[in-house]
């Protein structure tokens, strides 16, 4: 079952910081790294983020359980680029055949994939750092996030761990039948996208049922609504802000100095 329950150790200094200085962070650390092409800047944002991991008091073998589809991502990247790029710059590395793999194509196959995970890695530590009811309480009283919004977004969320449970049910439904792929890949497919299709159609019905609920409890009013909990944006939240901004910028200075940068237009 998917947990999106926070798994920081209690009190770590990062990890209680205020939810919304906590995603702003991440957008800003995340975007300025879409300015170049080159590996050298998603290179050392990646190893400025594992060095502030215990910082959020996340242990590195839970961030990489949680990182595992992404790593997955980045190795198809650099195998798919590798063998069907369709220009082949710089030296040849290695010839088998069709397959050649050049200095080149290397390069942004990696800078891709290396982007790609330190675009990805802040999203994952702060959505790992942080309650959802305190993320919706945070996005209404300080990013002045719609109450309709904010609240859909954490039934959102609480609503994920279902996805595995409804698959696993309706999974051992359908054996229970008697439908199974057994080693047959054709079958094994053909049973996987009818298994999303039903577990899409189920989702959307939940959704809609839950908006309906909201709108007839008032979500949906003009009328101001109170909070049981005050999410305070203080000092040290701004200044986790300017430092993902200040860190990301010093990445990309480091890519300039080294005459890696390859910026991403012009």
């Amino acid at each position: 079952m998917i947990s999106i329950s926070p798994v920081a150790v209690p009190g770590a200094p990062l990890a209680r910081r205020n939810p919304v200085a906590k995603v702003a962070a991440a957008l800003v650390f995340s975007f300025t790294l879409l300015a170049t092409l080159d590996p050298v800047a998603p290179a050392v944002a990646i190893g400025v983020e594992l060095a502030v991991l215990p910082l959020f008091g996340i242990r590195y073998g839970v961030l990489a359980r949680r990182a595992a589809p992404l790593l997955l991502s980045a190795a198809g990247i650099v195998v798919t680029l590798v063998l069907f790029a369709a220009e082949r710059t710089g030296r040849t590395l290695v010839e088998a055949g069709p397959v050649a793999v050049t200095s080149g194509v290397l390069l942004t196959a990696l800078g891709l994939a290396l982007r790609m995970l330190a675009v990805a890695l802040p999203g994952v530590i702060v959505f790992a750092t942080t309650d959802p009811t305190d993320l919706a309480d945070a996005l209404v009283q300080n990013a002045k996030a719609p109450a309709r919004f904010a609240i859909g977004a954490l039934a959102a969320f609480r609503l994920v761990p279902l996805l595995g449970q409804e698959w696993q049910m309706i999974s051992m439904a359908r054996r229970a039948r008697g439908v199974d792929a057994g080693r047959n890949p054709v079958a094994r497919l053909r049973l996987f996208v009818s298994t999303a299709f039903a577990l899409l159609v189920g989702a959307i019905r939940r959704g809609t049922r839950l908006a309906v609920a909201m709108d007839a409890r008032g979500f949906d009013a003009a009328t101001p609504r109170t909070v049981a909990r005050r999410q305070r944006f203080g000092p040290a939240d701004a200044l986790l802000v300017a430092g993902a901004a200040a860190l990301a910028g010093a990445a990309l200075a480091v890519s300039v100095v080294l005459g890696t940068f390859r910026p991403l237009i012009g």
